[in-house]
């Protein structure tokens, strides 16, 4: 298929995926001057307003995704999860002659193994946490022996975000560990201390840009206590991180793992998440994602305002050195609606009895694999089923708009924190 750098031809879209991320990126390109269609495939019932939802297609099955991309003429795709990048979904639309944004199941280990992206990291010489990796339960137990203090275990493969477990408690450790190694291997880390922040890359094969920097609140309870999920809200951008923070994270971080990609020849078109911690001696990259965050997407992507159409097209030809990338100067919370009993056991198909009916300037509701019934009415399909974003001139108006709007999301049981942002305008 041939792309032409003229800004006149239209764009036909896919997204793969049906969270609250791809009703953000649904919701983005439906603004776009260069789309005449927009496919999203399965959807939700948020993204139906938006294109056409095909709810029939197999996000994870890469001929499926294929062939429903050559029938309706697709010229980009736009990979939203990671278990379709993981099971070669890229691979198989490239192999067709079709644009996408998202790596190859080669590069995509760099998030669906933990294992392979240390390894990388420490070829790289990425600052990273010292680590060990572990095959067998007595294995564990010998670690932890000699181990005092917290640590942390991670599955090597991919978890949605919940295979992670941070404690001091050696039996609370070698239960978790054992039930990973059941079914894959088990990373080590040292514990490290300091604040998270969110980076992300726009990568085009060749060149990349950098986004402003996010932070998620991955535990359940307030504070940042309790269970992981897979994020319970976002802010962007962080109010603690300096120019001078950003520039030595793309000179000890990003520079040195995009030099990494080249050489080894796992270089993509797409998008790369830094998980990372901020320490005293400076950032350590705790992982890799090869795709947006959730819930991070949904507070970066109202911010960009160049046109998204343009954007994805200068990556898939290569040209993201010359694109004049435009930011939003205001700030933007998100916060997460979840299930009664998230992040453990919850129901779906819980009927939502209100949502907020002005999608405004200043606040946007993303839903996260809702359904609809024969009826038409609303059901929920996940833990996470909505995130509200406040948009405004600061980070304390956006918090305070999105507030005020989150209560007027309701179905049985549902529930959210109340402290998102909070700790980064909170003198400790």
């Amino acid at each position: 298929m041939t792309h032409t750098t003229t800004r006149s031809v239209c764009l036909k879209v896919l997204i793969v995926g049906s969270g609250a991320r791809e009703h953000a990126l649904a919701w983005k390109f439906s603004t776009s001057k260069r789309i005449s269609a927009l496919y999203i495939t399965p959807g939700n019932a948020g993204t139906d307003e938006l294109g056409e939802n095909l709810p029939d297609v197999d996000p994870a099955d890469p001929a499926a995704i294929t062939e429903a991309a050559v029938n309706r003429k697709v010229s980009h795709v736009v990979i939203g999860p990671e278990v379709p990048l993981a099971a070669g979904v890229a691979d198989s639309l490239k192999n067709a002659g079709i644009a996408v944004i998202g790596p190859e199941k080669a590069s995509a280990q760099l998030e669906a193994s933990k294992q392979f992206s240390k390894n990388f990291m420490l070829r790289n010489k990425v600052p990273t946490a010292a680590s060990v990796t572990i095959d067998s339960p007595k294995q564990l137990a010998g670690e932890l022996a000699g181990r005092s203090g917290k640590v942390v275990l991670k599955k090597s493969g991919l978890a949605a975000g919940k295979g992670v477990l941070e404690s001091d408690n050696t039996e609370e450790l070698q239960s978790f560990g054992e039930e990973v190694l059941k079914e894959d291997s088990l990373i080590m880390e040292e514990f490290l201390t300091g604040f998270e922040v969110s980076i992300f890359a726009l990568l085009d094969g060749r060149n990349y840009i950098l986004l402003p920097p996010c932070a998620d609140f991955k535990k359940a309870g307030i504070d940042d206590s309790g269970p992981n999920t897979g994020g319970m809200g976002a802010i962007c951008p962080v109010p603690t991180v300096s120019n001078g923070l950003l520039a030595r994270i793309e000179k000890d971080v990003v520079e040195p793992t995009i030099k990494g990609l080249v050489k080894e020849n796992l270089m993509y078109t797409g998008v790369l998440y830094f998980g990372l911690m901020i320490t005293e001696s400076g950032p350590k990259l705790l992982e890799y994602n090869v795709r947006f965050g959730d819930p991070e997407a949904q507070v970066l992507l109202p911010l960009i305002e160049s046109d998204i159409g343009n954007l994805i097209d200068a990556m898939a030809q290569g040209k993201l050195e010359d694109f004049p990338l435009r930011i939003s100067e205001k700030s933007a919370l998100g916060v997460v609606v979840a299930s009664g009993g998230y992040p453990g056991p919850y129901k779906k198909g819980v009927r939502v009895d209100n949502l907020p009916k002005d999608n405004g300037k200043d606040c946007v509701l993303f839903h996260a694999s809702t359904t609809l019934s024969p009826e038409g009415q609303i059901l929920t399909g996940g833990g996470r089923c909505f995130t509200v974003v406040g948009l405004g001139s600061s980070p304390l108006s956006a918090r305070a708009k999105a507030y005020s709007v989150v209560p007027e999301v309701q179905f049985k049981d549902s529930w959210y924190r109340p402290d998102i942002g909070k700790k980064f305008f909170t003198e400790n």
